[in-house]
């Protein structure tokens, strides 16, 4: 974690957090205790940010400082309301299409997927608060840069940012091996969101109820899945095929 997107120190996190800083996530020491942490849990709490409990040599590893039990990834980036980049998308008289990241959790694979979607003219992304990969050195390095080029949406659920997008005519798409439909039969030359899922579960069944179409790649070795990154650029890049 590079020094310049970290904040170690209880005290010091829960400022940053009441200052309005992009706070990715915070690593906090098991079994710690104490007033100003129960302080910072309620601060975390408030403005919803993603934590989770790490053995202590986690975090001395993170930082060589005093941490007091604490240290927070900081987002080098500013995000984006989803209002905001839908509105501007349709207004600017551009074909909107829209990717959603259903909890990516691995920094270098959300790293990829953005130096790809930053390639295919993707208008936004939107990922979750909970649950999905942190905006940080190693989204940087793996995204080229393009993390600072293509608009990224925090939303609290993936759902209603789907039933925002269904509202404001915008197809959803989700990419799933539980179809029977493939990816070269649905139409992408329309106002569209392709939805990636994790790289352990997919889709969430929830959003996977809930979406227009659902499309898969066809797989012909023994390996039954793709890279979650890779999947992602053979979706977008059929897109920019229809498109064309």
């Amino acid at each position: 974690m590079e020094k310049e997107h970290q904040i170690f120190g209880i005290r010091a996190i829960i400022e940053a957090i009441q200052a309005g800083k992009e706070v990715d996530k915070v690593f906090i020491q098991k079994e710690i205790s104490g007033e100003l942490m129960k302080d910072l849990m309620k601060v975390m709490k408030r403005a919803n940010i993603n934590f989770s409990y790490v053995p202590v040599e986690k975090l001395n590893r993170l930082t060589p400082n005093n941490h007091q039990g604490a240290v927070a990834t900081i987002s080098p980036i500013g995000f984006i309301e989803l209002e905001h980049l839908v509105e501007s998308t349709i207004e600017s008289g551009s074909k909107p299409l829209f990717l959603i990241l259903d909890q990516i959790s691995d920094a270098r694979n959300f790293g990829a997927i953005i130096r790809t979607a930053e390639c295919t003219g993707v208008n936004g992304i939107i990922i979750q608060k909970a649950g999905s990969a942190p905006v940080n050195g190693d989204t940087v390095k793996t995204s080229a840069g393009a993390v600072f080029n293509v608009p990224i949406c925090k939303v609290e659920h993936i759902k209603d940012a789907i039933f925002y997008l269904q509202g404001s005519g915008i197809k959803t798409v989700a990419a799933t091996e539980k179809t029977d439909q493939n990816i070269y039969d649905v139409t992408l030359n329309e106002p569209v969101a392709i939805i990636m899922g994790s790289e352990d579960r997919g889709i969430n069944p929830s959003v996977l109820k809930i979406v227009d179409e659902k499309a898969k790649l066809p797989m012909f070795g023994s390996i039954g899945s793709l890279n979650v990154s890779v999947a992602c650029g053979a979706f977008l890049y059929e897109a920019v095929r229809q498109r064309s």
